[in-house]
This record gives C-alpha cells, sequence and structure tokens, in this order.
C-alpha cells in the first residue's frame, strides 16, 4: 500500500526524484525512486531524519508546536517533509525546476491514507 501511494506522489509532481517512507528512527518503510543515478533516496532520509529530530527541539523550545513541514532547498535538490507521527515521516526529492507547490499539495492530500495505513 505505502509504495503505491509514494509512487502516486511521485508520478504527479514533476520533477520528483524519490519518495521516502521512513520512521523516526532512520529505517525505511518504503521507497520510491525514479532516477537511481541521481542519488540515494534512503541516505538522504537517514539524515532528514536527523535533523527532524533538532527541529522537534527546537520548536518545543521556542514554544512553536509540532512541526508538520519542512523543506530544504539546495542549488541542486528541494527536499520536502511531512511529518506523518511521531514516529513517521515522508520526504520528496525534487529538481530544483519541480513545482514545490504541486509536490506540497500532494503530500498533504497523502497524509490520511499514509497515517491510516500505519
Amino acid at each position: 500500500m505505502f509504495r503505491e501511494l509514494l509512487t502516486e506522489i511521485v508520478s504527479g509532481a514533476d520533477g520528483s526524484i524519490g519518495a521516502v517512507l521512513m520512521g523516526s528512527d532512520g529505517l525505511t518503510v518504503d521507497q520510491v525512486t525514479t532516477d537511481p543515478a541521481r542519488g540515494d533516496i534512503e541516505a538522504m532520509a537517514m539524515e532528514l531524519s536527523v535533523v527532524l529530530r533538532e527541529v522537534r527541539k527546537a520548536a518545543q523550545q521556542i514554544e512553536a508546536g509540532v512541526p508538520e513541514e519542512l523543506m530544504i532547498r539546495g542549488a541542486s535538490l528541494t527536499t520536502l517533509v511531512r511529518v506523518l507521527n511521531d514516529e513517521y515521516f515522508v520526504a520528496l526529492a525534487l529538481q530544483p525546476t519541480a513545482s514545490v507547490g504541486k509536490a506540497r499539495f500532494l503530500l498533504r492530500r497523502a497524509v490520511p491514507r499514509l497515517r491510516e495505513n500505519l
């Protein structure tokens, strides 16, 4: 079920490189990659689990509430992270030319179905 949802996200967002559903412990639940030569999506998400943990700590310290979404934009890669619950998140890697707005919409739309199947 997860692969189908990740595939739906990746195929719907032009410029997608891949998506991964990962535990906050850094263990991959499932992933979909459109271009394996573009990089290791799983390794990227493992690093994001560390970043997300620190963002959660910072948000707690400033009483900002629980983070729901995170975006990291670089010259060659944009990464969107959507938090599903305390244990899981989904990350979507995009080419710099991708439509971030559409990708965010697709992630947001998939969240209830991903949560339901966890």
